[in-house]
């Protein structure tokens, strides 16, 4: 259920910064239809109440040498206790591993994981996540082509329109 606390410039505003996170609040405020000193204390207050949670640059993965990504579906043990949550934090922690869902379905997680390489993603298989204690199942799918990834998020549902529309 979208909050109702965003209005028609809060929403312009959410939109152009998934668009251009980058934009000076000069620039944001001309685009939303806004004076300077207004559009940052709105953009002050989205951050501050959880609707921005960060700003940062989107690497090519290939072009920094993170040419692989696999797609890891893992079966837990027992995942209704307290030892699902060290799982959860344990696996976390791995910088291989960029997102992270629990799911419903034939695993209970879902990890995104970016390595260099093949043998990279065997290293972390078998030398991090098959060393976890819980861990009964995984299956490893590997990303052929990416052909979508890091899209802005989609905002039809709160009525935004896109900016300087």
């Amino acid at each position: 259920m979208p909050n109702e606390d965003l209005d028609a410039l809060d929403r312009r505003i959410v939109a152009a910064l998934q668009d251009d996170g980058r934009l000076s609040n000069v620039d944001l405020a001309e685009k939303v239809g806004l004076s300077p000193s207004p559009c940052l204390r709105r953009v002050n207050r989205l951050e501050r109440d959880g609707y921005i949670e960060s700003y940062r640059a989107m690497l090519g993965r290939k072009r920094i040498g993170l040419g692989l990504t696999v797609f890891v579906g893992v079966k837990i043990e027992g995942h209704a206790d307290d030892r699902a949550t060290t799982f959860e934090e344990e696996v976390v922690a791995f910088p291989e591993v960029i997102a992270c869902h629990m799911i419903a379905g034939e695993a209970d997680y879902l990890l995104e994981v970016t390595v260099p390489d093949l043998d990279a993603y065997q290293r972390f298989l078998v030398g991090k996540l098959l060393n976890l204690p819980l861990v009964r199942e995984v299956r490893s799918n590997i990303a052929i082509q990416t052909l979508k990834a890091g899209a802005p998020l989609p905002l039809g549902h709160l009525g935004a329109m896109p900016p300087g529309r």
